[in-house]
């Protein structure tokens, strides 16, 4: 006979993971109950270890406890790998064999939201996976056995696995911010035995982040990195959000070196050993990323956003490198290809030391262009979609426009070009241009008003 169930607030269950504000819409019995119907999930499947993390979010070992116990009222062995960051519980995974797991984060969100992401049989547990979690959990159909919870310390072994990314000679001078996030302790480790002279700032774990936010893709909280950089003369800087998946860098002239110029820098330095070889960034990227893989001798292709997307078509298409606009990298290329974001920092410092040249010098080696940074529009959820899907029909009847609508609507014309996709995680739009000058790119953005107006939505300063 099935059990009474749980049913969990829509909200939370996201398109890549579950996230929502404790005390309001997440709290323990949530975690208890995704314990129970992952581990369900598993026993069905003949599995017997799920593996556990959780990050340094004040809420998190409740949390954590609490999945462990579903885990374990499965019958199974709920493996606690402790606090740390999430690259960390996926390498446990991989590492012990688990059959699953799950980590307890909130990621870049405010010290009030938590969360967890999922991995199954070695891949993302997302989108509809994570739907269908919602209604199993509900229908309380749960597999009932006496298991445990066991300890297993990774961390030392993960430390020394992130090392092996680091093969130069060449030492550099590098800023650390893990943020007050959950990859303090692991940063603190690794630059112990890594070459080079290191600074770090920020890198006691709190959770209430009193430093600045936990998210490196938003400009304004890499201020203290980039004065740190500026009064160590330091070669480069890097900072990771909340849960260390993600990494953001600064160059020693100050500068953001962002999501997709870090991906040219990498392809540069791992092509000529995959001559041929695919290497994905999302629909947010930049058309110079996809030219010069190309011209490196690769094949640029072009994902949707996600992290989890992006995890999955590159293990289909065999690629060795991916990445993400907002600092997700993912390595295959000697590593297991999720995104980790002290590796990608670790492979980065490795690929400027072996070019021989600056960060900033590698930066500037790229073509220049001119473009926006992401801008995020809030419209009403149910509209979002509905948003794109008139837009991609108004452009259908012009001519010298090309569209790619993987993921929303991208269009390229003769100034360059625009998109605007619906977020999977807000509810907001999302807008970017880029153009080869300023008045090319000021022709995109009133393209992009334009379309906005005709949808009803009184656009913002692009």
């Amino acid at each position: 006979m099935a059990d009474k169930g749980h049913r969990f607030d829509p909200v939370i269950l996201r398109e890549y993971d579950i996230r929502g504000v404790v005390g309001e819409t997440l709290g323990a019995a949530d975690a208890r109950a995704l314990g129970r119907t992952l581990g369900s999930i598993v026993a069905r499947q003949g599995g017997r270890f799920v593996a556990v993390g959780y990050d340094g979010r004040l809420t998190s070992p409740e949390l954590e406890a609490a999945v462990a116990e579903g885990i374990a009222a499965c019958g199974l062995v709920a493996v606690r790998i402790g606090l740390g960051p999430t690259p960390a519980l996926y390498y446990a995974t991989h590492m012990l064999g688990a059959d699953a797991g799950i980590m307890v984060t909130g990621s870049h969100n405010p010290p009030s939201h938590n969360g967890f992401k999922i991995v199954l049989g070695g891949k993302a547990f997302f989108g509809e996976d994570i739907q269908r979690l919602g209604v199993a959990a509900a229908a309380g159909d749960w597999v009932k056995g006496a298991g445990r919870t066991m300890q297993a310390d990774i961390m030392g072994a993960y430390v020394a696995r992130l090392l092996t990314g680091y093969r130069s000679d060449r030492e550099l001078t590098v800023v650390w911010d893990p943020g007050n996030g959950a990859a303090g302790e692991v940063v603190q480790a690794v630059v112990r035995d890594l070459p080079g002279h290191h600074i770090l700032l920020n890198e006691t774990i709190d959770g209430t982040f009193p430093a600045h936010h936990p998210d490196p893709t938003v400009e304004a909280n890499l201020e203290q990195l980039k004065a740190a950089v500026a009064e160590h003369g330091a070669d480069i800087g890097v900072g990771f959000d909340g849960d260390g998946d993600r990494v953001g860098v600064i160059d020693g002239q100050g500068r953001v070196i962002w999501g997709d110029q870090i991906l040219a820098i990498l392809a540069a330095d791992l092509l000529p050993r995959y001559p041929g070889a695919p290497i994905l960034a999302d629909v947010k990227a930049s058309q110079v990323l996809f030219d010069e893989i190309d011209r490196l001798g690769g094949k640029g292709v072009m994902a949707p956003t996600g992290h989890s997307i992006i995890k999955t078509r590159m293990a289909e298409m065999g690629s060795p490198l991916a990445g993400e606009m907002s600092g997700h990298i993912f390595f295959a290329d000697g590593y297991y290809g999720f995104d980790d974001g002290v590796y990608a920092a670790i492979r980065l410092l490795n690929a400027i030391a072996a070019a021989g040249k600056s960060a900033a010098e590698l930066r500037d080696a790229l073509p220049q262009v001119v473009n926006t940074p992401e801008i995020r529009i809030d419209v009403l959820e149910e509209r979002k979609f509905a948003i794109v899907e008139e837009t991609r029909d108004r452009l259908a009847s012009l001519s010298g426009v090309s569209i790619n609508d993987i993921d929303g609507v991208r269009v390229t014309n003769a100034d360059g070009w625009w998109l605007l996709r619906a977020s999977n995680t807000q509810n907001a739009l999302v807008v970017r241009c880029e153009a080869a000058n300023e008045t090319a790119l000021e022709n995109l953005k009133e393209q992009v008003r334009g379309q906005l107006r005709a949808s009803g939505v009184e656009p913002p300063e692009l």
